[in-house]
């Protein structure tokens, strides 16, 4: 960390921050250092929220917010940087108008575009410290490598359901990369999105405020932060686990002898494989398909939603009953192997793993809704309620 105590403070940023200069801790020097730095916040959404307006209270002098995704209604249940009124709005863009809301001296920098191998060094070089608020395994890689070629912190979150995880990622400061707690990404698909899982509204809160603590004792240099150690939260037992990490020597990015030393392929990396343009799975039918076969009985073709039973009480299509994924091993045998089934769930991605599993008990006729029943929403039946 660059040291930045030479920075000043105004009357107005003492009269802010004094409950900050008063801790022995802090104090005015440790106060200079936090304005004088800048942290790279890498998404706007649940995690990035409680982040971006926690650093801003404090007085870090430089946010960049790296996001290129709109405002959905479904993102304010947790992504408190947004209002009712941003929706459809830019992420980064109703970020920065948060942030300045919060403390006006802080420095906003929005990068709206979506962090790639191609622009991730540029993007972060001028960074000191950078938060990891991503949902997906390309982009934690990708930050994770990059972090590391360019000596910097990674402070790392991330969220599921009812349960979160946090720590410090610093190679450069004799701890571990996020490749030697996970060397390899899990296969796709096998880890359900928080749009699939579900997560508690406050659980960001909880873990963006813990990284959010991170930063700034990496900033003021104090304390035992979290790297070389695994901070496990689970929200409905209201209990705290640490587990300790070491770095592996033979990590192929932060070991003895890396093996990758420049940004990757991470889409590539991590299994998944762009659709060819023009072409669509043959495995799949469109929610135009499924509302033939239900208004066409003759057609023969019956409609099976693999969703669970309390996503089918948000949401279902009249007719089409209910056979859960979960329970699709043991109650596959009330299927008729020679019919012609279209599965559907809520937006193609269970379907599709409803489908592999009917395969491979010999079921030939049976196809994988697109898009689910938010695409049926969109397109057939407004009236259906997306979630």
């Amino acid at each position: 960390m660059l040291d930045h105590s030479f920075m000043e403070l105004n009357n107005d940023e003492i009269r802010r921050y004094s409950r900050h200069l008063i801790l022995p801790e802090v104090g005015l020097s440790g106060q200079k250092k936090i304005k004088g730095t800048s942290v790279l916040c890498i998404g706007a959404g649940g995690l990035g929220s409680p982040i971006a307006m926690y650093l801003a209270a404090a007085g870090i002098g430089k946010i960049g917010i790296v996001d290129f995704d709109t405002v959905d209604y479904s993102n304010l249940q947790r992504q408190i940087l947004h209002t009712d009124a941003d929706v459809g709005r830019s992420k980064a863009e109703s970020a920065k108008e948060t942030i300045h809301g919060i403390n006006p001296n802080c420095e906003v920098v929005i990068h709206n575009t979506r962090i790639s191998s191609e622009n991730a060094l540029d993007i972060i070089r001028p960074y000191d410290i950078v938060v990891d608020g991503t949902d997906n395994f390309p982009t934690r890689y990708l930050t994770n490598d990059a972090c590391v070629i360019l000596k910097k912190p990674n402070v790392y979150g991330s969220i599921f359901r009812f349960e979160g995880q946090a720590s410090v990622f610093a190679p450069h400061l004799g701890g571990p990369c996020y490749r030697c707690l996970y060397p390899e990404p899990p296969p796709p698909g096998m880890v359900p999105s928080c749009a699939e899982g579900g997560v508690l509204g406050v659980l960001p809160g909880i873990i963006g405020c813990i990284q959010a603590t991170e930063i700034l004792k990496l900033a003021i240099g104090k304390g035992n932060h979290l790297t070389g150690r695994l901070l496990l939260f689970n929200a409905l037992d209201m209990k705290f686990r640490e587990l300790k990490l070491r770095r592996d020597p033979q990590c192929p990015v932060c070991g003895d002898h890396p093996t990758i030393t420049e940004l990757i392929d991470y889409e590539q990396f991590c299994g998944i494989v762009p659709e060819p343009e023009n072409t669509g799975n043959p495995d799949e039918v469109t929610v135009q398909d499924m509302k033939k076969a239900l208004d066409n009985p003759a057609l023969g073709i019956k409609v099976v939603d693999v969703r669970e039973p309390d996503e089918y009480e948000i949401a279902k299509v009249a007719g089409v009953p209910l056979l859960p994924l979960s329970e699709l091993p043991s109650r596959f045998t009330e299927l008729d192997p020679n019919t012609q089934y279209y599965l559907h769930c809520k937006a193609g991605v269970r379907s599709l793993k409803a489908l592999n599993f009917l395969r491979q008990q010999g079921f030939k006729y049976v196809k994988s809704v697109k898009g689910g029943i938010s695409a049926w929403s969109d397109e057939i039946d407004r009236n259906v309620p997306r979630y």
